[in-house]
């Protein structure tokens, strides 16, 4: 559970969340409601609600900070968000540290600034589908991108790009 108004400064959080769902004939993916963007349970919830056959995941892109994978199964969620810091900040990092059982980071806000990143959770997360937690370690680290354009790297490497740039289009992004 988020720490209550740790989000205070960040009350319109900018950024997306998709759905993304690997059928047979493709990738498909679709908005999710900005909702997601604030708390894991609401994101969860709207991608169970997609009741997809094949594979299904979440991508959170926080205020172009940071972002959140989300990989809802029967046994609880997989999880990868790529900078444990932004918990101090945003009620999402902080409710996706709860559920990795993960102290929010003991840090000043601050000095946040002097902080280098790490990501919590699980490299391998879309392993399965044609991303080895090798490649998703390197996007991850890369610190000089934003998180859209990490997310696009990801796009792009499991080829579904095309269809998320269809989606962020319709979205004004």
């Amino acid at each position: 559970m988020a720490k209550p108004g740790a989000q205070s400064d960040y009350d319109d959080v900018d950024g997306f969340a998709v759905a993304v769902v690997r059928e047979e004939t493709g990738w498909r993916v679709t908005a999710l409601k900005p909702s997601a963007l604030d708390s894991l349970d609401d994101a969860e919830l709207q991608l169970r609600e997609l009741r997809a056959a094949g594979a299904l995941f979440g991508l959170l892109d926080v205020d172009d900070e940071f972002f959140v994978i989300v990989r809802p199964s029967p046994s609880g969620a997989q999880l990868l968000l790529s900078d444990a810091t932004a918990a101090i900040d945003y009620d999402v990092a902080a409710d996706v540290l709860d559920a990795l059982h993960v102290e929010i980071p003991d840090i000043d806000p601050d000095e946040l600034d002097d902080v280098d990143p790490w990501e919590e959770g699980d490299l391998a997360i879309l392993s399965d589908l044609g991303l080895p937690d090798a490649v998703l370690s390197i996007i991850v680290g890369d610190t000089d991108l934003y998180a859209d354009e990490q997310l696009g790297m990801i796009a792009a490497r499991l080829g579904f790009s095309d269809e998320l740039s269809a989606v962020l289009d319709k979205l004004g992004r």
